[in-house]
């Protein structure tokens, strides 16, 4: 199951200036500050909210 897998996410870059839509992606993630870091339960949607922003964070398997 998918369900147990975590992933550590951690935003490396600013988001001043980004697209709206990139924002909100990290937002949804729950990343605000840089070098803030969450670890959250992998599943499509978050993978492609992660996809989507991958120039700002960094990903590591938990």
């Amino acid at each position: 199951m998918s369900s147990d897998k975590r992933i550590r996410v951690t935003l490396e870059r600013s988001l001043s200036g980004r697209l709206k839509s990139h924002i909100a992606c990290a937002h949804g993630l729950g990343l605000r500050k840089i070098r803030q870091t969450v670890e959250i339960d992998v599943n499509p949607s978050i993978m492609g909210m992660v996809n989507k922003i991958n120039y700002l964070v960094k990903v590591e398997g938990v």
